[in-house]
Formats: C-alpha cells, structure tokens, sequence
C-alpha cells in the first residue's frame, strides 16, 4: 500500500477516539513491526495534546521519553495533563498507556500567534544547494533492489511516506556502507493533506522518528540488522519554527555530535526546498550489535 491510500490510513491511525474529557485512545496499522513504532505513539501523542488546546495556539515544542516497547496488538490510551494555559503559552502533558503502565510520555507547548509583534527573524546555512533534489535521486524501494532480501521487508509494510537518501542508507548490507560524517534525506507524505497545522505538525513528528538515528550509524558505516546494530529510541524532542506542509518535500539533514555508553545523540534540522529552516530534532537512541 502507496500513496494516497497509504497516507489515508495513517490519517485513520492519528485520528484518536476521545474516550471520556482529556482520555483518548489510538490503535496501530494492522501490518507494521512487532513494536510500536516510536513515530507513531509520539504523533498520537501530540494528537491528542492538540485536541484540548484553542485552534489559535500552535505547537512549537515537544519532549518525550520512549520507556517501554508498545503492543501493536492492543489500543493505546493517551492522558492529557492540563499543566498550564497562558496569555500566550499552553503547556500539555501526554502519557501512553497500556497494560496499565506508562510505554510513553510527552510535554508539549503551544504558543498564540503574536502577529509579529517580534521582529527578530534569522537561521543558520541552509544545506538544500548542497544536494541534488528528490527528483534526482532513487526512491528507496528502487536503492534496495541490490538487496531483495530487505527491499522485500520494505515493500511489505504501508509507505505513507516518500524517503529518498542523498547517499548510502542504513538498510545497506553490513560491511557495504560508506563512513559519512551527515546524512541528508528528503522526505513528503506521498498524497494529499488538508489545511490542519496541527495535523501536518503531527505528521512531522512522526517522520521526524524514522530516519534520525541512522545519522549515528552513518558516522561508523554502520549498517541496521544482521552484522550490524539494532537500536531503540530512548528520547525525543523536537522544535518548530516555521511554517510547512508535511506533502511538500522537506530535506532531513543530520549528525551525530556524540556516541558512548551504547548510546548514540543524533541531532537534525528541517528544510523546505526553499531553504526555509522549519524545524529541528534532537534524539538520543539505544544502539547494540548483533550477529
């Protein structure tokens, strides 16, 4: 499943049930890997964050912490914390739940429009004229053809999202990956969205989980799987600075300052094709080898 269908089932995914005021209560695709991905309990979670703030407050920061794995059998029931609501800041506390116990927890803050009451407006160097565009470059079905056996396991699972690497990816075979101090991806919800920020702010999250820690592996030409590493996310936070469609290609350029400790930090940062900085990420990820 591609395409529009395929966004149109994850939409069904992140479009949570309220189950009583602040409770809420969220399923998993019926194909997909034995744990919940961590993309998705973070983009439900911020779904259900959203669902009790004023439309006119926008969210521009997240922080979460992955503590345990989450059934992809069962449904998961989000509890929103009502920490704080401003002048022009609101302040959400979101955790997921099942079997009774906490597999996830968020703080989120959303912030009113200031109608540019603040002047100050920078960023740091776009990278877009540094890479070639999503035009120019393999889709990753088509990167992986070299590789049957884990283009297979790609092309089994719903593909919402349009991932083309600027290089070598970490599903290469062990010992096939060059040493590459960033990793640079394009990336856009393959189909057509509607004009919710909040939905494309959920959508970004859960992108925003898929390709960051591969930075770190990209830093040792390391590979995902057999010979390789095998990791988890342990935290996550992201910020949002401007404006974005999460349909709309968006460059996904990251590194890796620091890796101890069978631990890996991977920063990241969000730009438009424009060159527009819309976001960054920040996450830190369990990393272990196997045979």
């Amino acid at each position: 499943m591609v395409g529009q269908e395929a966004l149109d089932a994850l939409l069904e995914v992140l479009d949570l049930e309220k189950v009583e005021v602040n409770i809420f209560r969220g399923i998993s695709p019926p194909v997909g890997p034995q744990r919940v991905y961590g993309g998705q309990v973070a983009g439900q979670a911020l779904v259900a964050a959203g669902r009790t703030m004023e439309p006119d407050r926008r969210v521009h920061s997240l922080h979460g912490y992955f503590v345990r794995p989450g059934d992809t059998t069962i449904p998961i029931v989000y509890s929103v914390e009502n920490i704080r609501d401003g002048r022009s800041f609101s302040v959400r506390r979101v955790t997921a739940i099942q079997h009774g116990k906490p597999i996830f927890f968020m703080s989120a803050s959303f912030q009113q429009d200031d109608g540019g009451a603040n002047p100050m407006d920078h960023q740091s160097d776009s990278p877009i004229d540094q890479v070639p565009g999503p035009d120019e470059l393999p889709t990753m079905l088509e990167q992986l053809e070299k590789y049957p056996e884990r283009a297979q396991i790609w092309a089994g699972v719903p593909r919402p999202l349009d991932v083309r690497y600027v290089g070598e990816s970490g599903w290469t075979r062990s010992g096939e990956r060059t040493t590459e101090p960033r990793q640079r991806v394009w990336m856009r919800f393959d189909g057509t969205l509607p004009d919710d920020p909040l939905l494309h702010a959920c959508l970004l999250t859960y992108a925003s989980d898929l390709t960051l820690l591969d930075a770190v592996l990209s830093t040792h030409g390391e590979t995902w799987g057999p010979g390789g590493v095998i990791g988890a996310s342990l935290d996550h936070a992201l910020w949002f600075h401007r404006s974005f469609r999460a349909d709309e290609w968006f460059l996904y350029d990251c590194w890796s300052p620091s890796a101890s400790g069978g631990r890996g930090l991977a920063n990241g940062r969000m730009f438009s094709p424009d060159g527009r900085h819309v976001a960054s990420a920040v996450q830190e990820g369990l990393l272990r080898r196997v045979g």
